[in-house]
């Protein structure tokens, strides 16, 4: 069997509110947090884009990516930033894996990385490789008529852990989690008032959720070294279980002067660290104590494996960022005996239903807080050629 075609797409983001939109807005209690909510970033310095991500984010559309064996079977992966992903993959990764063993993950994934070396494998050229090599784990569970999970190793557990992300903290409870993680609203840029205001943030949410259910913080490359050891130290009595991603990703000796200066306290980082390079350097420095790479930015679920490895033989935790929120990642959390909890970010708004927030018609979603993820074959994402086209922008 040979690799017929690999076709990359822009597409509407999957990840969006999915065919309910009308129906969610009459059924909201009140808007979900993200939309008007400011949240600490690394463009907090600067006045005209402080007020929200959206402002310097960019509006680039979803990535798609068919690959079709020469037998008429096909995958379906996906991944970010529009027009320069899809132009990486149909100008210059796919035209060189035709004719290729698609079942060859491996080395495919392999072919990628030296492929896009003259330009860096990081960055763009990783949520490109991403999008292929998901695909092409897709088109091996659909031809073998298994779950990838069970390509994997089969399920680490019976049930999935899922902690919940964002602000609506009360809705949280209400559907079930366990755990929370708040998005911090202020950052290095705000002062020492950001530290009295993210207490008593801090401390709002940890009344309302109790003792009983783990509360988490993620700082989205907002802070430097001085100030998260300040708000850290502030944060104590609140009993976090970790914080995350307060750096700028690529300054690796602020993350070794972090944990050298708050070694008592857990850390979280790695979705916007690329390649299982970056993470075995991280791990050789031991910069975290749970590393977080992104399934649809960092290589792929190949590249996903190499990193759970290199965290286990160091003693370090993997919990993809999203994880939950898209089959790929529900199918290597549920593999994966590293990946204990997966993260579920809450984008509907209180009182719509999780399965009523994607655009996945096989995904299943969180409920009390588990997931299990679909036993159909591929990743179970639902998805026919048809629908995918419909999709296309």
């Amino acid at each position: 069997m040979k690799i017929a075609s690999i076709q990359a797409f822009a597409m509407t983001n999957p990840l969006g509110v999915g065919p309910y939109e009308e129906e969610n807005k009459a059924k909201a209690r009140r808007p979900a947090w993200h939309q008007n909510d400011e949240v600490a970033n690394p463009m907090s310095r600067y006045p005209r884009y402080k007020a929200h991500r959206s402002s310097w984010l960019g509006s680039y559309p979803a990535v798609g990516v068919i690959v079709t064996a020469d037998d008429g079977s096909w995958g379906f992966g996906s991944s970010g930033y529009g027009a320069p992903v899809v132009s990486l993959i149909n100008d210059h990764i796919g035209p060189l894996l035709l004719d290729e063993n698609p079942l060859a993950t491996e080395k495919l994934y392999d072919m990628m990385m030296r492929i896009t070396s003259p330009y860096s494998s990081s960055g763009l050229a990783s949520y490109a490789i991403s999008a292929v090599d998901l695909a092409l784990w897709d088109l091996k569970g659909r031809l073998l008529k298994m779950p990838v999970y069970e390509l994997a190793g089969g399920p680490a557990r019976d049930k999935q852990f899922c902690y919940a992300t964002g602000n609506d903290t009360d809705w949280h409870m209400e559907l079930g989690f366990g755990a929370t993680k708040l998005a911090c609203p202020y950052g290095t840029a705000d002062g020492l008032a950001a530290i009295n205001k993210n207490e008593d943030f801090v401390g709002k949410a940890r009344q309302l959720i109790g003792r009983d259910v783990e509360l988490m913080l993620d700082c989205w490359m907002a802070f430097d070294v001085e100030f998260a050891v300040r708000l850290a130290e502030r944060l104590r009595p609140y009993n976090l279980k970790w914080i995350e991603d307060c750096l700028i990703p690529e300054n690796m000796g602020a993350h070794r002067a972090l944990r050298d200066r708050l070694p008592w306290q857990t850390l979280a980082t790695g979705e916007h660290w690329y390649t299982p390079h970056t993470f075995f350097d991280a791990a050789k420095d031991r910069v975290a104590d749970i590393f977080q790479p992104d399934i649809h930015w960092v290589g792929g679920f190949t590249a996903c494996q190499r990193i759970a490895a290199i965290a286990d033989a160091a003693g370090l935790e993997v919990i993809l960022h999203a994880g939950m929120n898209t089959p790929f990642g529900q199918h290597f959390s549920y593999a994966n005996t590293n990946t204990r909890w997966g993260e579920y970010f809450v984008g509907g708004a209180p009182g719509i239903p999780s399965e009523r927030t994607h655009g996945y018609p096989g995904m299943a979603v969180p409920v009390d807080g588990y997931c299990v993820p679909s036993d159909a074959p591929g990743f179970g994402h639902g998805f026919t050629l048809d629908t995918l086209a419909a999709l296309k922008v």
